[in-house]
Order: structure tokens, then sequence, then C-alpha cells
């Protein structure tokens, strides 16, 4: 019923870093289903939705940033020997091309997340943001906790299929975290509606979902890469946007150094608060798990836009 993607050539070449019936994955029931996930959002919808039935691991660990995740030969083999590999393509380039490898056991949530949101449309973006691509598209769909859902209804059919045995529990177990999804949703629907301002200027540009799903104009200071730097007329020029709308928070985030959220916070007049897209979990996180820190990322804008 499961299955292991491991070829004797790839075990071999890899015994000396890891035995071939060794597993990374958290726990010990050997007849759980395996699941190698590839960063935090999709490793907690999986355990939601697996439950007692799955063994979950992830690739990305605590406080790594995982835009740059970059797999070891060991990891490699732990995506392959997987029951299934559960990942975001186009996200983190080296868990793409461990993908291509076990075709059979990775399953790309892409499709089901609705990935339709683009970056930097506005003319000021532009602006800012001369040196990457226009018009990208925003692969955190998770902080829209609607497309959250979908991706974990697929999750649950994925662990169905597989296990058809626990299948009815897999589905019990989506209903619920869905429906939870579906309060978060519209709390935040109506903490959010009524704001004096609607510029959000972001870190990263990771919130164009939640920006397109509570009427919010994202503004980032450093495009889809947490790691690109604006250049010193970029910076001038949001600066002097930020002044002209009379926008007061610059928000930074807590994987990411907050530098440059400082530096245009404090030649703008602005302050500095913190929003978490929730790529990972720390001790320095707002929360504990993805509810909390997204109830935290609703009273964070809560503050600094104005809403009542």
């Amino acid at each position: 019923m499961y299955r292991t993607a491991v070829t004797v050539t790839t075990c071999a070449l890899l015994l000396a870093l890891s035995a071939c019936g060794t597993s990374d994955a958290s726990g010990g029931d050997e007849d759980a289903v395996a699941v190698t996930t590839s960063f935090y959002p999709l490793e907690y919808a999986t355990e939601q939705v697996g439950g007692e039935h799955v063994s979950v691991s992830n690739l990305t660990r605590p406080g790594a940033e995982p835009h740059d995740l970059e797999l070891s030969p060991k990891q490699v083999l732990q995506a392959g020997r997987a029951d299934h590999l559960i990942y975001l393509s186009g996200f983190q380039p080296s868990v793409d091309d461990a993908a291509t490898q076990t075709p059979d056991t990775a399953f790309d949530v892409s499709g089901t997340a609705r990935l339709d949101v683009a970056t930097d449309e506005d003319e000021h973006e532009d602006a800012a943001h001369d040196d990457h691509d226009h018009g990208a598209r925003d692969p955190h769909f998770w902080l829209d906790p609607t497309r959250y859902a979908d991706v974990a209804d697929a999750i649950a059919e994925l662990l169905a299929e597989d296990d058809p045995a626990h299948a009815e529990d897999y589905r019990a177990n989506a209903k619920a975290f869905t429906a939870e999804l579906t309060d978060l949703d519209q709390e935040l629907q109506q903490d959010l509606s009524d704001c004096t301002r609607r510029d959000l200027v972001t870190g990263h540009a990771a919130f164009a979902y939640f920006a397109d799903r509570y009427d919010f104009h994202e503004v980032s200071l450093s495009g889809l890469s947490p790691d690109a730097q604006p250049g010193a007329a970029a910076m001038a020029d949001l600066i002097s946007y930020i002044k002209e709308e009379d926008i007061s928070t610059v928000y930074a985030e807590p994987l990411v150094p907050r530098d440059l959220a400082d530096t245009i916070a404090r030649d703008s007049g602005a302050s500095v608060a913190v929003l978490d897209p929730i790529e990972g979990v720390t001790k320095e996180s707002a929360g504990s798990d993805y509810f909390e820190i997204m109830r935290s990322n609703r009273d964070a804008v809560v503050e600094g836009q104005g809403c009542r």
C-alpha cells in the first residue's frame, strides 16, 4: 500500500550518510504513512489532516529561510524514501530538483493553491523594484486561509487514496481544519474591513494573497526575494511615497534582518512592526502555530493600519 521510491544505487551512494532503513520523519509508527514536506505551512496542514495515521517530516529546519533551502544528500534521500513528498513548485528550486527524481511520490500543491495573484503591479512598486521581474506570482498562498483550506482538502484526498483504510479520518480531519480556517477568515474579514490606511508596506512581497483577500495594497521593500536590496534611488522613492501617503507603519519579518525596515522607517518617520509570512515557526514567532501567528498578524495590522 505504501510506496518507497529509492533505488539500490541511491542507497549505495548515500549509505555513508544514512542507512536505507533509517527514517528522518517524526514519530516511530512503522504503519504510519511517511510524508516529507518542504516547509512549515505544508508540514502543519499535513499534520492536521493526517493525524495519528501520518508521520511528517520537514525539509526546512525551524529558523531557516525556506527560500534559501539547499538540500543535503541525506535530505534528498529522505525525500525519496517518503511515501509522499508534498511541496510547492517554484518556491524552493532544490526541492523541485528532488521532486523530479521521485515523480511517483511527489505531490505539487501549486495547482490547488491557485497561484494567480501577481506582485509589483503598481507603478510605485515598479519604480522601487526595477531590478526584478514584475508580475511574478506570489507563492505565499497560505496567508489567504481560503486557499490554504483548498490545499488541505487536496492533501486529504491524496492520503485517502493512498491509505483507504483511514480515508474517512483524513476527510474528517480536513473538514475540522478547514472549518477553523473559515472561522479565521471571517475574523479577519470583520476586523480588517474598516481601516484608515490600505497601503501595507512589508519586508518582502509575501503578502499579495493576504492583501488581495482583505483589500490592502502591498508595497514591499525588497520584492519577492527577502535578500534583495533596493538601490539608493528606489529607497528614496519609497521613503517619499511613505511620507506622501502618510503611511505610519513599516512591517519587518522575524526570519529576515530588519535593518532595511529600520532605515526606511527612520528616514520616513514611520514606526516598525512585525508581520510574519509564516514560512517557519521559531521561539521568536508571535505564536506556536499558524493560527496563533495569523491572529498576531491581524493584531499588528489593526494597529498599524488604523483599523476599527
